[in-house]
């Protein structure tokens, strides 16, 4: 393992392609396993950095990693397990990983003082689990080489790994390497460890390696499951696709549903947590986790919000600024809640981005992003070409208009470099004072970092708004604030 930690370390950087031409020149290095490790650890890099920061892990399969949970997320179900079951110093608390793949949420729920027990039905990646958990320190964990199937498949499931339904090696695929476990079912496997809770990532990609959706398509079946897991914990954690329907899940899964995490971490929603509760017989609650900040609510609250639109354009200039929910909230759908609950204003109904007054911009920074408005301009061959000469490189963000981002700024960078028009005292909408732009600033000047080139972190919004005087698409020029979180 000194040869192969070495050889990593020293190759990490080479193409791994060439390697595996290579591999006669290393008769002693396991290549495949070299060029997979080596790629995989490029993936982790800033996914999981402390398993980066050490060589002496190994990683059968590059899917596995491109697959697992990032430390943020896994943290993140750690605190939600931890929760859910009343964790304390007095009590020993157990959670089931019944498909645990690389290990990195089997690590954040040790961390989080849980006893763990590791399932893990491809024997290649149990094995490579079991090594590296091991390695990085961490003791109190059950390691189990199983393939998870209903009570009524046990029967009919041989004992080389392959069962006639409900189990991963039925069309489907996890990792693309190894060889099944034994065959068991839910009882079988936590008959004497007995947890509080049990965590479930079913396999989102069938044996050709498309991606699937539907609950009952990914493996293992938790339609088919729940029911016999539910016996044998009071709650049921099951990691679910980013791309599937919320409210699709939470029909199809009942009224044990109790309730729902949006996941999103660096600007992208992650993944879904689908909390299930033998005892819950009520509402689902909805979380929405924007960089470790939820926001909560319930079916009922998102469906009875009232929210408030923009009547005319002296309430945006009167605002300010703008604030675009991040990815959890949008994936959430609820687009009404945050105008009632944070005292914000629509653009338009289907534009679902906001106007705010300095006071609360701060707060709004936990769950998206907060833009000052520099300019308004109108969505015309006019604007575009004035907005364009003027900031041909900044971000741009399309809404609820007639053409896409990528449109937008291949608009707007068209017309880069012609010369520059200023508006006229006949424009329609024009730009922001500076008299106006100074009383816009936040209270607390302490609570953001402004960039030191504003140009360096212009953002463009084009949007529907439908209270514009004369064209109902806007241009709003906006620089980002930076915020520091406390």
């Amino acid at each position: 393992m000194t040869n192969f930690r070495e050889f990593i370390l020293e190759h990490e950087n080479d193409d791994t392609a060439r390697l595996l031409l290579s591999k006669d020149r290393w008769p002693d290095i396991d290549m495949p396993l070299a060029a997979n490790t080596i790629e995989s650890r490029r993936r982790l890099r800033t996914k999981v950095p402390s398993w980066h920061s050490c060589p002496d892990l190994v990683y059968p399969n590059r899917i596995s990693a491109e697959q697992c949970s990032s430390s943020e997320t896994a943290e993140v179900k750690a605190e939600i397990a931890l929760r859910l079951v009343g964790g304390n110093a007095e009590k020993t608390i157990r959670i089931a990983d019944l498909t645990g793949g690389l290990g990195v949420d089997t690590e954040a729920f040790r961390k989080a003082g849980f006893e763990v027990l590791y399932n893990e039905m491809d024997s290649a990646l149990y094995r490579a689990a079991r090594h590296n958990l091991t390695a990085l320190g961490h003791d109190g964990i059950t390691f189990c080489n199983h393939e998870l199937v209903p009570e009524r498949d046990i029967d009919k499931a041989g004992h080389d790994g392959e069962t006639s339904s409900g189990g991963r090696s039925a069309g489907h695929d996890r990792s693309g390497a190894g060889q099944s476990g034994t065959p068991v079912t839910a009882g079988m496997m936590l008959r004497d460890f007995c947890p509080d809770i049990i965590f479930l990532d079913p396999a989102r990609r069938a044996a050709d390696g498309k991606k699937v959706f539907l609950l009952e398509d990914c493996r293992p079946d938790i339609l088919d499951l729940k029911d016999e897991l539910l016996s044998c914990a009071r709650f049921l954690m099951v990691k679910l696709s980013p791309m599937a329907d919320i409210g699709m899940v939470c029909s199809r899964l009942g009224c044990s549903c109790r309730e729902m995490h949006i996941i999103a971490t660096k600007g992208e929603c992650r993944e879904l947590l689908a909390v299930l509760d033998r005892d819950w017989n009520g509402e689902t609650t909805f979380c929405a986790w924007e960089s470790g900040s939820p926001f909560i609510f319930t079916g009922r609250q998102k469906d009875e919000a009232v929210p408030s639109y923009m009547h005319d354009m002296s309430e945006i200039h009167e605002a300010g600024y703008l604030f675009e929910p991040g990815k959890a909230l949008m994936k959430s759908g609820a687009f009404d809640l945050i105008c009632s609950r944070f005292g914000l204003v629509k653009l338009a109904k289907s534009t679902h981005i906001y106007i705010t007054p300095a006071e609360k911009a701060t707060g709004l920074s936990r769950y998206g992003k907060v833009f000052r408005i520099k300019e308004i301009l109108p969505l015309n061959n006019a604007g575009i070409r004035q907005a364009g000469n003027t900031w041909p490189q900044a971000d741009v963000t399309a809404r609820n208009i007639p053409m896409t981002s990528e449109n937008l700024k291949a608009k707007l960078q068209k017309t880069g470099g012609t010369k520059s028009r200023k508006p006229s005292k006949t424009d329609p909408i024009r730009p922001l004072s500076p008299t106006m732009s100074s009383a816009m600033e936040p209270a607390s000047t302490n609570a953001f970092s402004s960039p030191a080139d504003a140009r360096q972190d212009i953002h463009i919004f084009g949007l529907r708004c439908e209270s514009a005087p004369s064209s109902e698409n806007l241009l709003i020029i906006t620089s980002r604030l930076q915020f520091i979180q406390t």
